[in-house]
């Protein structure tokens, strides 16, 4: 049985997406290798019109804690999906399902393969952007307000890692705000750009008890030699740009710097996010007798052939 998951070009890697190998590969020990007739579809906004193509040679697809959403049209199930969860009721009711597989991503689970133990904290702030906005921009921005800075795009554990050295978490990507909340780490949403789904975080949000209402911080065009993300700086590769660059500089530290001043004023007014204790030990253990359900069903044989 295969992993499924969104997978970047060799040498980038989004967070959200990389949990999967690294959460998978802990819990499912003994069931994935490289057999593309059966998938399990784990962590991600992947149900949509584009994954039988995407799976195309899959007679059994899993679907375990996955969220519906992107691409043109809805996922139309058929008889090779055995879906045991789903992020959220927003996704169960895209796909016409039972609400009640509508649990919560299964990111949540990180909580069943890690040391729970509260590390020092070193920011009492720290900002998380949107994978395709992440840059050196935005590094800068949060160095000047004395910020932590995560990039979506860092290892694994380094992101993990920093969300626990922090009190409170803003974050753009989704799943930094995912994992703050099993890490119980308060958090708050913002939102740089439309392209920011809200949909999947609207999704999330419910199967939690609480609502997605995020902050808005203005743009931040990343410097030419940004590194981090897809983000690209917006200057050309002319000789004229050369000879300007120091003015560019400038313009850039100016841009940093505004930014910087808005996530600081963002942090001093809004109220960060947490879902209750009770909420998330009960969301655990769902989460549990579903995976559980999967590993008997698998045993039994029901995905081979």
């Amino acid at each position: 049985m295969k992993l499924y998951y969104c997978k970047y070009p060799e040498g980038r890697q989004n967070f959200g997406d990389a949990l999967n190998v690294w959460l998978w590969e802990q819990l499912l020990d003994g069931i994935l290798d490289d057999d593309p007739s059966s998938v399990f579809v784990g962590i991600g906004t992947l149900l949509n019109d584009a994954l039988p193509t995407r799976t195309s040679n899959a007679k059994q697809r899993i679907i375990f804690s996955t969220g519906a959403g992107y691409e043109k049209q809805a996922l139309s199930l058929d008889e090779s999906y055995h879906i045991y969860c789903l992020r959220g009721p927003i996704s169960a009711q895209i796909l016409g399902v039972d609400p009640g597989l509508a649990i919560t991503d299964g990111a949540l689970l990180l909580r069943k393969v890690i040391d729970l133990n509260p590390l020092p904290k070193k920011y009492k702030f720290s900002y998380m952007p949107h994978y395709d906005f992440a840059g050196d921009g935005w590094q800068n921005a949060c160095d000047q307000q004395g910020f932590g800075y995560i990039s979506p795009a860092w290892d694994l554990t380094q992101v993990i890692t920093s969300i626990r050295e922090t009190e409170v978490l803003i974050c753009e990507a989704m799943h930094g705000a995912i994992v703050a909340d099993a890490l119980r780490v308060p958090w708050i949403p913002a939102k740089t750009h439309p392209a920011i789904l809200a949909l999947k975080w609207q999704d999330w949000c419910a199967s939690v008890g609480l609502e997605y209402h995020p902050q808005a911080l203005g743009y931040l065009y990343q410097p030419r030699s940004s590194q981090g993300g897809w983000a690209k700086g917006d200057a050309s590769t002319s000789v004229v740009d050369w000879v300007v660059s120091p003015a560019k500089q400038v313009r850039d530290w100016w841009r940093q710097r505004k930014a910087g001043q808005e996530l600081s004023e963002l942090a001093n007014r809004a109220t960060p996010c947490l879902s209750s204790d009770v909420c998330l030990e009960r969301l655990t253990t769902r989460l549990e007798e579903a995976l559980e359900r999967f590993k008997q069903d698998y045993r039994q044989g029901k995905f081979q052939g």
